[in-house]
């Protein structure tokens, strides 16, 4: 599976957690510690994505031959979210395809799978407009996932409890999906854990939620599965799904 990360605080550099830290999203890509059995590596496209805006860069490929990101990584953010992939078998691998997703508000991320996608899928898809369908980013089920999510988000909805709706609808219609999302707009962070591994650090002002520690930081703690997590730089709060 996929591994991602997120970051609410005073402003950092985006090459912290991507390329710096001893476990950096960068190694995460070829030598990541916990893929449960979904996967060996994440070669399969990256992304980042980061506020004010959100600004989005995405690319299919691999996070540690880019040396524009690396370059655009010394940028300072209040808030970022960005992943690598790895691809689930028979979808596409390219730039649309890779997370963050995106709009004018949201930045959003999907480390796992749909199982038996596209049919158990279908009735969740039916719940969008034509034009939604027609306007996915890519035809995967992450992408089908965020456009179900983004027109939740638009009621004014709870963010977590959008989330935690979401994967108990998918996993009525696909029991063995994996669903660990990361949401943010700027102001909070919201993830959840089914089936994958979640972790939060709470350093100073600062708040990240990632799959995997970026470092031995003893402060890490581990999100149970089955959980969704609202995070501002001050609080966590974790409840059952």
């Amino acid at each position: 599976m996929c591994r991602h990360l997120a970051y609410l605080g005073p402003a950092v550099p985006l090459a912290g957690p991507l390329f710096d830290a001893p476990h950096s999203l960068e190694r995460q890509s070829y030598a990541p510690g916990d893929m449960r059995a979904g996967g060996t590596v994440n070669v399969d496209g990256y992304g980042v994505g980061w506020f004010p805006g959100p600004v989005r860069y995405r690319r299919a490929g691999t996070l540690w031959s880019d040396a524009n990101l690396r370059q655009l990584a010394g940028a300072r953010s209040t808030a970022f979210l960005a992943a690598v992939r790895s691809a689930t078998a028979g979808m596409p691998v390219a730039d649309a395809a890779c997370a963050p997703f995106a709009d004018d508000t949201w930045l959003f991320s999907h480390n796992g799978r749909i199982d038996g996608w596209p049919h158990t899928a279908a009735g969740l898809a039916k719940t969008l407009d034509v034009t939604d369908l027609l306007t996915m980013d890519a035809p995967t089920d992450s992408a089908l996932l965020w456009a179900v999510l983004r027109r939740r988000l638009a009621t004014g909805a709870r963010p977590e409890q959008v989330l935690a709706d979401l994967v108990r609808e998918v996993v009525e219609e696909a029991p063995k999906s994996r669903l660990n999302f990361l949401l943010t707009n700027g102001k909070a962070l919201v993830g959840t854990t089914w089936t994958h591994a979640l972790w939060v650090l709470q350093k100073g002002e600062g708040v990240t939620l990632a799959s995997e520690p970026l470092d031995d930081d003893p402060d890490w703690r581990e999100i149970p599965d089955r959980h969704v997590v609202a995070a501002v730089p001050s609080t966590v709060e974790v409840r059952p799904i």
